[in-house]
């Protein structure tokens, strides 16, 4: 539903974005990650068609977004980065005037609005000014400009920016019951909102690809995958290192301090599961065990260490 190919913008001498490649289809929703300046947003801004690449194309829907833009457009709803809007009209103004421009009039017209008000839980500020909601309330009505025509595919640069812990679950709800029906780009800074909406993750760096993956295949690249940690008093921390570093099934611990207590964490060897033998060794041993839990993997590790691999190789050459 969304085709990318060798996509590229400059701006002066700086490429944004470098020649991205992508595709996207129905009941994907596909986290888009990377540091600030990677050129996510004007990867974004590029299949929405506000800005125009300096070489390759998008399809959307099978319409090319240059040549064929009000059919492209007509199939997106895009929620951009601060969820402009016109501040001095009301919530249900401004929902209504985008249900006009969007081709729905009158009854049809309260129809949309009324259901994306609904998904959105906008009933509260309905008739106050935008410029006087909460930054959660405006990023909540740009959601729901961007759903209200029900379109097949979705582009959100970080929707649940400025939400509270209720108002991302309800969010992040919407975009799951969404999810089967359309192909959806959810841009994020939130790593914990990759692994709890998104069933693909890009990361991009410097306007390129360095990781296309699900959530779980990119878990399974942190080293912390399989890892089993264990918490024991200070004073077993020597027999507990000792031992852990005899068992087959483990590579290397590493060690933490922490109220009296010591963080042990045993990594696996060749993609082994350890956490049996680690929990069957301290039932052996007698260890005072206060927590002993497994990882499935870190994806800010992942994400750092995919996004900062040329830093470190220079700061080393240097």
């Amino acid at each position: 539903m969304i085709e990318i190919e060798e996509l590229t913008k400059r701006f002066g001498p700086y490429t944004a974005v470098a020649g991205l490649s992508l595709k996207v289809a129905k009941g994907e929703v596909l986290g888009f990650l990377g540091p600030n300046g990677a050129g996510k947003s004007t990867t974004m801004k590029m299949i929405t068609g506000f800005l125009a690449p300096d070489a390759g194309r998008v399809r959307v829907c099978g319409h090319d977004v240059e040549s064929d833009a009000l059919a492209a457009q007509s199939a997106i709803g895009y929620l951009p980065e601060g969820a402009p809007a016109y501040g001095d009209m009301t919530s249900r103004q401004f929902l209504l005037f985008i249900a006009e421009i969007r081709g729905f009039k009158g009854a049809d017209a309260k129809a949309k609005v009324a259901a994306a008000v609904a998904k959105t839980e906008l009933e509260g500020v309905l008739d106050q000014p935008i410029e006087t909601l909460s930054k959660g309330f405006k990023r909540r009505v740009g959601l729901a400009q961007a759903i209200l025509h029900d379109p097949p595919v979705l582009i959100m640069d970080e929707p649940t920016d400025g939400l509270d812990p209720n108002q991302k679950h309800s969010v992040r709800t919407l975009i799951r019951g969404m999810a089967k029906e359309k192909a959806i780009i959810v841009s994020t800074h939130l790593l914990e909102e990759v692994e709890a909406i998104c069933t693909r993750a890009v990361i991009i760096d410097r306007g390129r690809i360095v990781a296309d993956g699900t959530p779980a295949e990119l878990l399974a690249r942190s080293r912390y995958h399989n890892a089993v940690t264990l918490a024991v008093p200070a004073a077993q921390r020597d027999v507990a290192i000792g031992k852990l570093k005899g068992l087959t099934s483990v590579s290397s611990v590493e060690t933490t301090a922490r109220d009296g207590l010591v963080e042990i964490t045993a990594f696996p060897k060749n993609g082994a599961l350890p956490i049996e033998d680690v929990s069957a060794l301290a039932v052996r041993e007698n260890w005072d065990v206060k927590e002993l839990y497994a990882e499935a993997g870190r994806l800010d590790e992942v994400f750092r260490a995919i996004t900062t691999h040329d830093a470190r190789r220079k700061a080393g050459a240097a």
